[in-house]
């Protein structure tokens, strides 16, 4: 006699912020934790898409606009969660801007480079510190940054996202060190290209053609839901004794020898054809 699997709600009782919660990667993360028993608070400045989320979800998610380059209004987000529910468990850094993709450094304006840095490090700096602030009273939390493929190799994007995004591993190692301390866990999940809205329009791409982007695991489109898969991991209870991880969402694209990929490519099309191959090493 078969018996049908009991659904597990793995974050049963918690209660987590996420900023850039009304779309992408964030809403994504918002409908999943939900969905495993999570109070959760949409952190955001798009008020309208916030509010429809938070009607789907129901009683499960309130809104609060927050723009998290406002110290204020980070503080308000962490004190709004304390006030309505007594503490706060998960805190998701995942507000971010991928700001104007200029690879010749000469073009790239100081005011754009600021504006990302603000938004996708600073930004992430006033959670982690709001986060800690009321986490350590209760000697537990899990706080987890939104990062990107970005975070380990250059080339993948523009001057500010990458700086931003190494720089966000270097917060995330830093305050784990620290926070650990109180039981506080510190990671973040760094994704390949997934089809968001502000993926699609940054680097004025359809789906198609996020689709057909370079990828090493082949048969497999990274979705939001998958990168939101790996944030629940370390939210959860599961990933107990995991901090300053910087868990790569990528299908092995940042291991891959781009010069072996081509020499590869070009191998299997001989062997196909019948062709000699040969190599010159200098």
């Amino acid at each position: 006699m078969s018996m049908a699997a009991t659904f597990v709600r793995r974050l049963e009782g918690k209660v987590a912020i996420i900023t850039g919660g009304a779309s992408g990667i964030g809403e994504s993360t918002a409908r999943l934790f939900s969905k495993h028993g999570a109070k959760i608070l949409i952190a955001d400045v798009q008020d309208d898409l916030a509010k429809n989320v938070c009607k789907d979800l129901e009683s499960s998610a309130i809104f609060v606009h927050c723009d998290v380059t406002k110290e204020s209004d980070v503080e308000n987000v962490v004190n709004t969660a304390v006030a309505k529910y007594g503490k706060l468990d998960i805190m998701i850094n995942n507000a971010g801007i991928a700001g104007a993709v200029k690879p010749n450094i000469l073009d790239n304006e100081k005011s754009d480079f600021e504006q990302v840095i603000n938004i996708n490090l600073v930004g992430a700096f006033l959670g982690t510190k709001h986060a800690a602030r009321v986490m350590i009273p209760n000697r537990s939390g899990s706080i987890i940054s939104t990062a990107s493929v970005c975070s380990t190799i250059g080339g993948g994007g523009s001057h500010a996202y990458t700086s931003s995004k190494h720089g966000l591993v270097g917060l995330t190692r830093n305050t784990a060190v620290e926070l650990g301390q109180h039981g506080i866990r510190v990671n973040c999940v760094s994704p390949y290209l997934v089809p968001t809205p502000l993926a699609k329009d940054a680097l004025k791409l359809d789906d198609d053609g996020c689709k057909r982007a370079y990828s090493n695991l082949k048969g497999v489109v990274l979705g939001p839901e998958d990168v939101a898969e790996a944030a629940m991991y370390l939210a959860s209870d599961e990933s107990k004794y995991v901090s300053g991880h910087n868990l790569l969402v990528d299908g092995g694209y940042t291991i891959v020898n781009a010069g072996l990929c081509l020499f590869a490519s070009i191998y299997n099309c001989n062997q196909e054809q019948n062709k000699p191959l040969f190599l010159v090493v200098l």
